[in-house]
């Protein structure tokens, strides 16, 4: 019984005479009362669900603890509507006077359905609207505004504060626009007052993802009811999910002054001809029988590219944007709820306020970056239907190194893990794991030392350098090969090693690239160097030496190489020379890189070290340090990203607890 009742609460239609308003002939103000009569649909009294009735007793109870200003967060399909239109009655006179309820939205379909639940709940009561060209008086028993209208001009003046009990925020997440923040400083609602009405915001999606703090308006959350719950407990449809790469490149799309991304850059990298016939394949593949599919897509132009390519796949798709009129858009919306036509394609028309219980796939089309913007997607397609086992979302993922969100991140995923007709249970069993994993993790970092049980020679060492002079005195990287070899190895990259011959000519040790198992892991070559005139090139081309399985094999090799082919005091280490005061030449060569303040002198090196310096710069030092620097100016823009979208994940999260303002 109670699944008939909370169905017939969302899909019951008004009365006849409601949506009727009685305007006088002679007035130029058109008066807005809404009736609630009507023989063929006598007033029923609403039975509410469990949770709607213990939130009510919550706010009731946070407003007995002196509380003013306090918000609700409801899922999509809760019955937002519902709820608040109970508090009116709930909700006790603060004064003899002070007796009205104002309900303030910002979309004309929220203020209609507030208008018809009003009527339907309290048949005694006056109800009047205040929108567009219809006036309210101001003495209502319960007013229904526009956020739009009310701010208009001197409108809002004929509200006294005094005469009012209540003030009602639907879709309560734009309260700190700067229209609500007007109209809340007019019933002395801008700061918490004992003497002002009591306010209660309602929303399913209680965060700002723009960084405005809603605590300016709303002091505390005193209930939070989140839509797993909800689809756990059967009053939602239940959802599957299926993630598509779309391969669309948004890499380059800026963010707007919301931190979501820029409509019109957005729209010329999805709306394609490529990206919307994956859309349409997608659709095909895995929700062809599904009987009406609602797509969000980025703008106009969006709508129109996709709207006609479904088409041209012979699929009877139609389109409605705010800017399609009313009556062709009440006329598409009913087909479409009849089971008409099966796709019906929008662009920020239907994420808010839209009752079509009937929808049973979603596309999104549209990537966001914000967390509300998607549950307010997915929410339109979880209201319960007779027949519909499930609502399937599909959504087109793009480029995830854009801070995108998608339906996994919803459950604490990874954006990058694409998921295939999973549903909510599965995706909560992934999250599980995920969390163990992470208690896996935790527990090896939370180990306390130890003495080491690795030998010596096994060590890793990372190291930064600040500049190319850093790298190229560093000699750490050749303390392995040298603790191997007698001769002057020299480091010049990761796994790649410099034996200077006679006259510019090289051993280059280094590791083989795509070896694997067995194969031989390092490789030596010789570079000769070719006489001046010879050739183009000042070098001959690489001669392999030999390929060893192991480094110390390979290091040995070389070595026994250059001893037969070099000169023994050119090559090896220890030879007295080295211990020599550096050349002229050298000191010249190696003080070009270095600042004036920075040149080095005879006493800062000697011979060996220099020309050690030399052959690093000689085989890409500068070239080495420009890419580790790229690294780690890349790795810094990453954090820097990874903080920012950090920072718009917390203030999207919802839970109960004052508000920061």
């Amino acid at each position: 019984m109670s699944r008939l009742l909370s169905k017939w609460l969302l899909s019951a239609k008004p009365p006849r005479a409601l949506p009727s308003f009685r305007y006088p002939s002679l007035s130029s103000t058109r008066r807005a009362s809404v009736s609630a009569g009507g023989p063929a649909h006598p007033f029923q009294p609403v039975r509410l669900r469990e949770y709607q009735e213990e939130c009510i007793q919550t706010v009731l109870s946070s407003l007995q603890q002196g509380h003013k200003r306090i918000g609700i967060s409801l899922a999509t399909g809760a019955g937002k509507t519902v709820v608040f239109t109970q508090l009116i009655d709930r909700i006790k006179p603060s004064s003899k006077r002070a007796t009205q309820t104002l309900i303030l939205a910002h979309r004309r379909e929220l203020v209609e359905q507030a208008a018809r639940h009003c009527s339907n709940a309290y048949p005694s009561k006056t109800v009047e609207v205040e929108m567009g060209n219809s006036h309210a008086s101001g003495r209502a028993d319960i007013t229904i505004a526009s956020i739009q209208s009310i701010t208009s001009g001197d409108r809002i003046s004929k509200f006294d504060p005094k005469r009012f009990k209540l003030v009602l925020v639907d879709e309560a997440h734009h309260i700190v626009a700067p229209g609500y923040m007007r109209t809340l400083e007019h019933f002395d609602l801008d700061e918490k007052k004992q003497s002002s009405p009591t306010l209660v915001g309602v929303s399913a999606t209680f965060s700002r993802f723009d960084g405005l703090r809603l605590g300016a308006a709303i002091d505390e959350i005193v209930y939070h009811k989140d839509y797993v719950d909800m689809i756990g407990e059967k009053w939602l449809s239940d959802v599957i999910f299926t993630t598509v790469e779309s391969t669309a490149d948004i890499s380059r799309v800026r963010s707007g002054a919301n931190g979501d991304f820029q409509p019109s850059e957005l729209s010329r990298a999805v709306n394609t001809d490529e990206i919307n016939e994956i859309t349409i394949r997608s659709w095909f593949a895995r929700a062809a029988g599904r009987k009406s599919t609602l797509v969000f897509c980025v703008d106009l132009a969006h709508v129109s590219g996709l709207t006609r390519a479904f088409r041209q796949h012979g699929i009877d798709a139609r389109f409605v944007t705010g800017d399609t009129p009313k009556l062709d858009r009440g006329a598409r919306l009913d087909a479409f709820k009849k089971g008409e036509f099966p796709v019906l394609v929008n662009c920020g028309v239907f994420t808010e306020g839209t009752d079509i219980p009937n929808i049973d796939c979603i596309i999104l089309a549209r990537p966001t970056r914000s967390r509300n913007l998607l549950v307010q997607m997915i929410g339109r397609g979880m209201r319960l239907h007779p027949g519909k086992a499930n609502c399937h979302i599909i959504d087109m993922v793009s480029s995830l190194a854009t801070g995108i969100v998608t339906t996994p991140t919803l459950f604490g995923l990874d954006p990058s893990q694409l998921v295939e007709e999973v549903s909510v249970d599965d995706m909560k069993d992934i999250q599980t794991r995920k969390e163990e994993e992470k208690v896996r993790e935790d527990a090896v970092k939370a180990a306390k030392p130890a003495p080491s049980k690795i030998r010596g020679d096994t060590n890793v060492t990372f190291t930064e350098y600040d500049s190319v002079l850093d790298l190229i005195s560093d000699t750490s990287g050749e303390q392995h090969i040298r603790s191997i070899s007698k001769n002057a190895w020299v480091q010049v990259g990761p796994d790649r090693y410099i034996l200077s011959g006679p006259e510019g000519t090289f051993i280059r040790l280094e590791k083989a690239e795509g070896e694997t198992g067995d194969q031989p892991k390092f490789s030596a070559w010789e570079i000769r160097a070719l006489p001046k005139g010879v050739s183009k090139s000042p070098f001959a081309t690489p001669r392999k030496l030999l390929r060893a399985a192991t480094f110390a094999d390979a290091v040995h090799g070389a070595d026994k190489y250059a001893s037969e082919k070099y000169p023994h005091m050119l090559i090896v280490r220890y030879m007295s020379w080295r211990k020599g005061p550096p050349t002229e030449g050298q000191l010249k060569f190696l003080n070009r890189l270095r600042g004036e303040n920075e040149k080095l002198k005879v006493s800062d090196i000697n011979k060996g070290k220099a020309a050690d310096m030399i052959t690093k710069i000689r085989h890409g030092a500068r070239g080495r340090f420009a890419m580790l620097e790229a690294d780690r100016r890349r790795g810094q823009r990453q954090a820097s990203l990874r903080e920012q979208e950090k920072a718009m994940r917390l203030r999207e999260q919802v839970s109960v607890g004052p508000l920061l303002a």
